[in-house]
């Protein structure tokens, strides 16, 4: 009698059911901005291949970012400066792929690298594309100000947007290294402005990294229409992100005082991946007067 093999296996360990639970349904914009209306935290975690992207997917993370952090924790580079379009394009392709053999649900979020949407917003509507072709159902960019006609030129033309205010890792230079951003009135004043101008120019998600609790709380009451996914903002946020080597405990370096590492105790990445979004769903993760500023 033929039978039909259970799950497909990896060098990595079993991977997720190649079916989810009906009661799961499809992440869509609208259904992220259902929970932004009704509370309910938005989790987010960063993944860049497809064994992981599966995992995080069966763990119950809604979306999956597929950072330009994989310069710094996949290639070992200083910084995300020196990512390209094309390494966002392959590992983006690797993650949805990851995706579509579990019949995943989540949603995929693809960072636009340095340098790819600065010229113009032309230049930024090629980048876009070439994720959004690669599966990504969003794109993400940083800064603010400038941006937002950036934002309102790629919404316009059907291309969900997230934006990222506060320590923007792409000019960590500028701003003098890994610092906290929105500290003292003029800078608080000058964040929160750009928060609105991205939300008007349609902007659905906002990341706020490494920005007071008190700040990000404020910004999360304001903005209606856009969620925010604090990282180093405080608990105050529509929902939380990190990155995935971060929160497993197995980076390169010093993990941030805002980040726990959820491996701890667990046994094994998907009970960890789990007790991450346990965690942020009730609302125990982050603990705010842990950060220090």
């Amino acid at each position: 009698m033929n039978e039909t093999p259970s799950n497909p296996s990896s060098p990595y360990g079993t991977l997720p059911p190649a079916s989810v639970p009906a009661s799961r349904r499809p992440v869509s914009l609208p259904r992220l901005r259902e929970m932004h209306a009704s509370g309910e935290k938005i989790v987010m975690l960063t993944a860049y291949d497809a064994t992981f992207a599966a995992v995080a997917d069966a763990a119950g993370v809604e979306t999956i970012l597929v950072g330009d952090s994989l310069g710094m924790v996949c290639q070992g580079l200083n910084s995300t400066v020196g990512v390209s379009l094309e390494t966002m394009r392959y590992h983006t392709e690797s993650v949805v792929r990851g995706l579509r053999r579990v019949q995943g649900t989540a949603w995929v979020i693809g960072d636009l690298p340095f340098g790819t949407y600065h010229e113009s917003r032309e230049q930024a509507l090629r980048s876009a594309a070439v994720l959004m072709q690669a599966g990504a159902h969003m794109v993400k960019l940083e800064g603010g100000g400038w941006t937002a006609e950036t934002v309102r030129f790629l919404v316009e033309r059907g291309i969900p947007v997230c934006a990222h205010l506060g320590l923007t890792p792409q000019t960590v230079h500028a701003l003098g290294g890994y610092r906290v951003q929105g500290k003292g009135d003029d800078a608080a004043a000058t964040l929160k402005r750009h928060a609105h101008e991205l939300q008007d120019a349609g902007a659905a998600m906002l990341v706020l990294e490494m920005v007071p609790a008190r700040l990000s709380a404020e910004l999360t009451g304001e903005l209606k229409r856009c969620a925010t996914i604090g990282i180093g903002a405080g608990r105050g946020t529509a929902g939380q992100v990190l990155v995935m080597h971060d929160m497993l405990g197995v980076n390169l370096g010093k993990n941030p005082k805002f980040v726990r590492n959820f491996m701890e105790g667990a046994s094994g990445v998907r009970d960890a991946i789990q007790a991450y979004v346990k965690a942020v769903k009730d609302g125990s993760f982050p603990v705010d007067d842990t950060h220090g500023w």
